[in-house]
């Protein structure tokens, strides 16, 4: 079918259900950022691949809604479906609340998947739809008929984390949420989200691409817990295991029904923000306790096991980078190269590590005007040759045993034109200002974020997404609550307290379309510094290592102190890597790339 066909099929089955209009957003019913294939209906009904969009179908017409970083891609995407793209943050866009409602009159409804969106989203839209005499329905999932090869449910094994690559013990950390349950006066914890819930139990696998999570719900009670899964994914072993930290195990499907079978007026906590509208439903008959959830930030904070291991992975993944960089520097006009061929080769490069599992997500490898487009993918059938010339953006990601990396950095391939190094050099030195701050406890992402964003506000420039995001323990490579944002939005946690153990990305960039896009991005960890009258000052160790490539840098555009902090970056990159690359012509051109300037 094509996209047209689909979007025409899809409205027939809303004529049949009576709704003038119907929400389709990039969710599972977990709250996941990146989801199993099988949950990728927005994808499949108008083509958009991107990782964060809502569509909007209505009678006539229908509109995707997505952010900056995907307003380029999804522009070409959706080209000719009829599908019109809503850039949101710009002006003179609604809000995909606004609009949907925008498309029924009075007495009409608009349908959603209670399955998939949130308690919180549904009541705030269902009571702006009563107010003008509309209203909101649940219509379930139509997929299952109108998309007729959909992907199944996956059902890879599971596997547990060791406590050396863990550091704490599930039935430890089931007792920390036990104590947050206690101090809100809750007998029972209901959570959906993935992440969470493989952090908590220690658990991974492989249901989302590039995320070794688990598709599964969580119940934990006063003096155990319920772990929702499919049971043919969960072997013996980890039965065993689990069931020494008092969790037993129910079926995937069986969530709904354990909810409804709690005792009426039993204190129960969840986080309506996350757990969806329908599961919600199932809880009408207990006491609500609205709380956020335990796991949220006990996991951002690692312990000191995590870190240890967190570093060995970076060492890891800096030389696979490396290496890459040097192939690219040493190559380029040579051999024969395009995206996909480089992709390939950095993976082949991260897979000679130890305890590789897989990518963090999907290599974004982007030659000159493709790295415009913040989250470009190339495939074998659409990329770019490279040449020497030019710049080369790959932003890539490793999960490891030892923890999850992500990591971009751009190359000249040979000649690059004077305004590009300008702009590489600005956001090198927004990047170094960023990673170098000191800073007193209390201090959010918020407060920070202008020290990366300032080289290139004060060339008029900005970028249309966040300077940086927390990053997971073999986990998600996005995650909450640390953040570096200049601005705050209802739906994110700008005012999260940097505490020491937090991982953060530090990534600024210049993005032109028609011409290059430009990003640098080292992973952070927060630690503590001093502590005097004034309070605990606080800054940030560098995690990745890997050069800066120089041949794109203007030394003269930077300050003293920032060529400072590139040199010692720089030293520990050369001390660290050193007497870890293979080969004598690598070692010779790493002295190099990270000379002194």
């Amino acid at each position: 079918m094509k996209i047209c066909e689909r979007i025409a099929a899809f409205r027939a089955r809303m004529a049949g259900e009576g709704l003038a209009a119907a929400i389709v957003p990039t969710a599972d019913p977990h709250a996941s950022e990146y989801m199993a294939e099988h949950f990728k209906t927005r994808q499949w009904l108008c083509g958009f691949t991107g990782s964060a969009g809502t569509l909007v179908v209505g009678r006539e017409e229908a509109a995707l809604f997505t952010d900056g970083r995907y307003f380029i891609q999804a522009e070409r995407q959706i080209a000719g479906t009829g599908v019109r793209l809503m850039r949101m943050g710009t002006p003179g866009v609604p809000s995909v609340e606004d609009y949907a409602a925008g498309l029924c009159a009075p007495g009409e409804a608009l349908g959603a998947d209670f399955a998939l969106m949130s308690a919180d989203a549904a009541q705030r839209l269902g009571g702006m739809m009563v107010a003008q005499g509309k209203s909101l329905v649940d219509m379930g999932d139509w997929f299952d008929e109108l998309w007729v090869d959909r992907p199944a449910m996956p059902e890879d094994k599971v596997f547990l984390l060791d406590l050396k690559y863990a550091g704490e013990p599930a039935a430890d950390r089931l007792a920390k949420t036990r104590e947050v349950m206690a101090a809100q006066g809750a007998k029972i914890h209901v959570s959906n989200v993935l992440d969470e819930i493989a952090w908590t139990l220690n658990v991974r696998g492989s249901d989302v691409h590039c995320t070794p999570v688990v598709m599964s719900f969580l119940m934990v009670t006063e003096s155990g817990a319920v772990w929702f899964v499919g049971e043919n994914k969960v072997d013996g072993g980890v039965r065993a295991e689990l069931a020494k930290a008092g969790v037993s195990i129910r079926g995937y499907d069986e969530i709904e029904a354990a909810l409804c079978e709690i005792e009426p007026g039993t204190p129960v906590m969840i986080d309506s923000r996350k757990l969806t509208a329908r599961l919600c439903d199932c809880l009408k008959h207990a006491q609500i306790i609205e709380h956020e959830n335990p796991a949220f930030r006990m996991k951002a904070i690692k312990n000191d096991v995590e870190l240890n291991n967190l570093r060995r992975a970076h060492v890891k993944d800096g030389v696979a980078v490396t290496r890459l960089m040097y192939w690219l520097k040493t190559e380029a006009g040579k051999a024969p190269m395009d995206e996909v061929s480089v992709e390939e080769k950095l993976e082949a490069l991260r897979r000679e590590q130890g305890n590789f599992l897989s990518p963090s997500f999907d290599t974004i490898c982007a030659y000159r005007a493709n790295a415009a487009m913040m989250h470009y993918h190339a495939t074998k059938d659409n990329c770019a040759k490279i040449d020497a010339k030019g710049l080369l953006l790959i932003d890539s990601g490793g999960q490891y045993l030892e923890g999850t990396t992500d990591i971009t950095r751009t190359f000249a391939m040979g000649e690059v034109e004077h305004e590009q190094k300008v702009h590489f050099t600005a956001v090198l030195c927004g990047m170094l200002n960023l990673a170098n701050a000191k800073f007193l406890h209390g201090c959010s992402g918020v407060a920070l974020d202008i020290l990366a964003r300032g080289p290139m506000w004060d060339m008029g420039i900005d970028y249309r997404c966040g300077t940086g995001h927390g990053v997971g323990y073999l986990l998600s490579v996005h995650e909450g609550p640390n953040s570096f944002r200049w601005h705050k939005s209802a739906s994110r946690n700008e005012d999260t307290v940097l505490e020491a153990g937090m991982v953060t990305s530090d990534e600024p960039g210049i993005y032109i379309e028609g011409s290059h896009g430009i990003r640098t991005e080292n992973e952070i960890i927060c630690r503590k510094l001093e502590e005097n009258e004034y309070g605990q000052f606080m800054g940030f160790e560098m995690l990745t290592c890997v050069p800066i490539d120089l041949d794109a840098v203007i030394p003269e555009q930077m300050t003293a102190r920032q060529r400072q902090w590139l040199n010692e970056y720089h030293a520990f990159v050369r001390e660290t890597l050193m007497p870890l690359l293979p080969r004598e012509e690598e070692r010779t051109w790493l002295a190099h790339a990270t000379r002194a300037i």
